[in-house]
């Protein structure tokens, strides 16, 4: 056997019977059906997410496709395509491949079918859960995280199904050594539990409502210590264990280096966790994490590389399939984008690209290339060697497979190029500062206006990729329908097995002992997140002594909920950064004090639109209301919805009480005079608004109109802190 992989090793043998003299040999069946289900499940949502995502990409384009519907409009809609591309089409790719791999590479079937059967539907009901309640408008408003506390329940539970499942076939393997793909399933699995839950640990208000118990500064730091880590171990840890697997197991080669594939895995493991932090350069985090962040996000670097170096160099000798087995050139364009994208990252992690690149278009570019090109071509590739030999055929057309593979290419390199020009488009006119230290570019809508026709183009590239994935979707239709009617499912004969031969002795031996493995995979994880989010859990002491804030009125409570709702804070952003251009166009770099009553926090993302944080009192009521109706009414080349309804739905005032007693229990400093009336406070500064608004012009009668109270919010924002 290579010592540097159990591929050169039969990993079973077909056909043979059992006798006497081979009492290791046991005969067992494969659970295939699990695999089959979650394969056709990637295929159906990865065709909701594409197409959630090419009409949010249109919207942008032009803005009438928003129509004058609530419920897709591009804020509702935007996370509503993140999940279903990270969850719904990425997350069921993950687990067919793992159901798969698993069973062959530990010699056993899964642990309980059972077990399997619930995580798959249950797993499903979650993504069904999350397509109704995102366009309804129940959402937390975290990036990737915005599923509200119900949703977040079930998922804990059904995730922590699947580790059952996994760690109980873990145990009872046939196969002693642990082959580096289940490395990498053991991170996902351990980790992402341990992100989710700490992430999502709310308090709820109603069924479909509840605040976080992390504030400000505290939820920015765990959000993204759990965004960009969910990134890590949900679309990279994951999908390079199916890399390891389904490469070498396409071009029949062993993995180049098991001695790079374990400084690979240790060295990502440990340091991916770290880099959370980078997302959150120049805000009012401590300068501290922000440099912890930039640091460790700089060194992934060279582990990121190790991984896409070891797997492309296991071609090596094979390169002649990518002229006779095309499935392959899926393969290797996803390494090349996985290298890209894990180059790309460290690069914007550093503190002066990070001035110009976030908040643009670019981030969504570089995005886009790992989950596009990286998650996307890898699964699709999967998905074509999997599906031949699960049916029992053969694939319907390799054509239409080389035809996927070049639209889906093009696709994704226009889609990339595109928010790259625009988002370092964006980047320099909003920094751009003239000799006389004033603003180049003033009016925000001038950079919004220049990279329309960019927006165009990401259009088209995204239609050519959904164009490539409805070829997919035909040939894997006609490679299944070609398939035998009934095929009988022979046994497979596995031996038990010991370390095989010894290549690393220690890690040889780490590898047969599972839980200890599991543990030291956990301890890689927990050091970084301790060590990072422990000091800002005591918020106060990073507070100047004489700060005050102001808590939101009950009304404008009602309102920031409805900001949440609407999901303006997939285009706003409501954080200032100590950039000289910044506090030109906005005014004073926010501080840490202003954010500590925020649950959850509001720092944003992406400006497809100006910054928030200090629009209270800039404007009259009257131009919110018109801004809010009709957005070109006050600034004719906007490409923001409207939103009537705001005029038509009342807001609902007695839950306002429940609203602030919930914020009171979590340490917002709300007396318990306004806590008991909190609806008689809401109403009575409505009435104060609804006036205002009635003597400059607007209708009548708005005073328990939800528009009235995201009014008072928006007229709230700056406004809350003294010094």
């Amino acid at each position: 056997m290579n010592p540097r992989n159990t591929f050169d090793k039969p990993m079973y043998k077909e056909g043979l019977q059992r006798t006497a003299s081979s009492s290791l040999l046991e005969e067992i069946f494969y659970d295939d059906e699990i695999v089959k289900k979650f394969l056709l499940a990637t295929m159906i949502w990865a065709g909701a997410a594409f197409l959630f995502g090419l009409i949010a990409a249109l919207q942008l384009a032009y803005w009438p496709l928003n129509g004058n519907m609530e419920w897709i409009t591009f804020g509702r809609l935007r996370p509503l395509h993140t999940n279903a591309a990270i969850f719904a089409f990425a997350g069921n790719a993950i687990f067919a491949g793992i159901y798969h791999s698993s069973q062959r590479l530990l010699k056993t079937r899964m642990f309980s079918d059972l077990l399997s059967k619930i995580h798959f539907w249950g797993w499903q009901l979650i993504i069904l859960s999350a397509a109704i309640t995102l366009p309804l408008g129940y959402s937390q408003s975290k990036e990737y995280a915005e599923l509200e506390w119900p949703i977040d329940v079930a998922i804990a539970v059904v995730w922590v199904i699947f580790g059952i499942n996994f760690f109980g076939t873990l145990k009872k393997r046939r196969e002693k050594h642990m082959y580096v793909a289940i490395w990498f399933y053991i991170a996902t699995i351990i980790t992402v539990g341990v992100l989710h839950i700490v992430n999502s640990i709310e308090i709820p208000v109603t069924l479909f409502k509840s605040y976080p118990v992390y504030a400000g500064i505290q939820d920015a730091l765990v959000q993204w210590w759990y965004g960009h880590n969910a990134v890590a171990f949900f679309l990279t840890t994951p999908f390079l264990g199916l890399m390891y697997y389904y490469i070498p197991k396409a071009a029949n080669r062993p993995v180049y280096s098991y001695r790079l594939s374990i400084i690979h895995f240790w060295a990502l493991v440990f340091i991916y966790i770290w880099a959370g932090p980078h997302h959150l350069l120049y805000t009012s985090l401590p300068e501290w994490a922000q440099t912890l962040g930039m640091i460790f996000s700089v060194m992934l670097w060279a582990p990121s590389w190790g991984g896409m170096i070891n797997g492309l160099l296991t071609l090596k000798g094979s390169w002649h399939l990518l002229r006779t087995e095309p499935l392959i050139k899926f393969f290797v364009a996803a390494l090349t984008f996985y290298g890209m994208s894990t180059f790309e990252g460290p690069l914007l992690s550093i503190k002066s690209i990070s001035a110009l690149g976030h908040y643009t278009d670019w981030i969504v570019g570089h995005v886009h290339a790992g989950a596009l090109g990286w998650n996307g071509f890898l699964s699709f590739g999967m998905i074509y060697y999997l599906v031949p030999r699960l049916w029992n055929t053969e694939l319907y057309s390799k054509k239409l497979l080389e035809n996927h593979f070049w639209i889906g290419l093009v696709g994704v390199i226009l889609y990339y190029i595109s928010m790259v020009v625009a988002g370092i488009t964006q980047g320099l006119m909003w920094l751009a500062v003239d000799g006389q230290g004033n603003l180049v570019y003033p009016d925000f809508i001038e950079t919004v206006v220049r990279i329309i026709p960019l927006y165009w183009v990401r259009a088209i590239g995204g239609l050519l990729f959904v164009v490539g994935f409805i070829l997919m979707c035909w040939n894997i239709f006609k490679t299944i329908q070609l398939a035998p009617k009934k095929v009988e499912q022979k046994p497979v004969v596995v031996e038990r097995t010991g370390y095989g031969e010894i290549y690393n002795a220690a890690h040889r031996k780490l590898e047969g002992m599972g839980l200890t493995f599991s543990v030291l995979t956990f301890l890689a994880i927990a050091v970084g997140s301790f060590i990072e989010i422990y000091p800002t859990l005591s918020l106060h002491k990073y507070v100047e002594p004489n700060s005050f804030v102001e808590p939101y009125t009950p009304l404008e409570l009602a309102g920031r909920d409805l900001y949440i709702k609407e999901g303006c804070y997939v285009c706003h952003s409501q954080q200032i950064r100590p950039i000289a251009s910044e506090v030109l166009r906005y005014g004073p770099a926010s501080t840490v004090a202003e954010s500590m009553y925020d649950r959850p926090f509001q720092w944003g993302s992406k400006r497809t639109g100006p910054d928030l944080a200090r629009l209270g009192k800039r404007y009259p009521n009257l131009w919110h209301y018109n801004h809010m109706v009709d957005p070109r009414a006050v600034t004719p080349k906007s490409i923001m919805p409207s939103y009537p309804w705001l005029v038509d739905k009342n807001t609902d005032f007695l839950v306002l009480r429940k609203k602030l007693s919930v914020m009171e229990q979590l340490g917002v400093p709300y007396a318990q005079d306004v806590i008991a009336n909190a609806d008689i406070h809401a109403q009575k500064q409505a009435q104060e608004i609804a006036a205002d608004l009635e003597a400059n012009g607007a209708p009548k009668g708005l005073a328990k109109k939800e528009i009235v109270a995201l009014i008072a919010y928006l007229q709230a924002l700056g406004q809350k802190g003294k010094n």
